[in-house]
């Protein structure tokens, strides 16, 4: 298997080996190969997050299991860019091979906003994101609750994911529009 640039350069110091080391105690699964690079932080019930072989987290990224309920899963060789923000209060799964630049935000709730009662005070409502093998998530992108996202497909940057996006096709937009299918 022929690696990507990014993939050939990544440089697995002793500080990883301490940041791994951790990982696969505090994890539910933290599988081999994995590169956790600095200031990557699980929040919240980490033993709800599961990652798979040969997988990358950058810098800043922060992966919370929002409650005692909610799951994260990362497949393997699937490499997630530097500051990126995955929050689950149901499921969040994403696939193997995929590769999710930086700035995604991929969050699998919101607030109700039913007039009359605050904000704060109102529940949140829940549906879990499904992210497919071999996806490119380009930066800057939103992905909104109850999202499946197929295999291969492309997501263009700065787009906002908010319905399903089909397999091997190529989406962007604010919301995300049908640009073409992948060659």
């Amino acid at each position: 298997m022929s690696q990507s640039q990014f993939r050939k350069h990544l440089k697995f110091t002793f500080r990883n080996s301490i940041r791994l080391f951790f990982a696969k105690r505090r994890l539910e699964h933290c599988g081999d190969w994995v590169f956790i690079d600095k200031n990557v932080e699980f929040q919240r019930f980490p033993k709800n997050i599961s990652i798979d072989d040969n997988v990358a987290i950058k810098e800043g990224t922060r992966i919370c299991s929002c409650n005692e309920n909610a799951k994260i899963s990362i497949g393997k060789n699937t490499t997630i860019g530097f500051h990126n923000f995955i929050f689950a209060s149901n499921k969040i799964e994403i696939g193997d091979d995929c590769l999710i630049a930086p700035f995604v935000y991929i969050v699998d709730s919101n607030h109700q906003a039913k007039k009359g009662i605050n904000i704060n005070q109102q529940p949140n409502e829940t549906a879990p994101i499904k992210i497919g093998n071999d996806v490119w998530i380009a930066s800057n992108v939103t992905i909104l609750k109850g999202v499946t996202i197929g295999d291969g497909a492309i997501v263009a940057a700065n787009s906002v994911v908010n319905k399903d996006v089909e397999p091997y096709t190529i989406v962007g937009g604010s919301p995300v529009k049908f640009i073409s299918n992948r060659e």
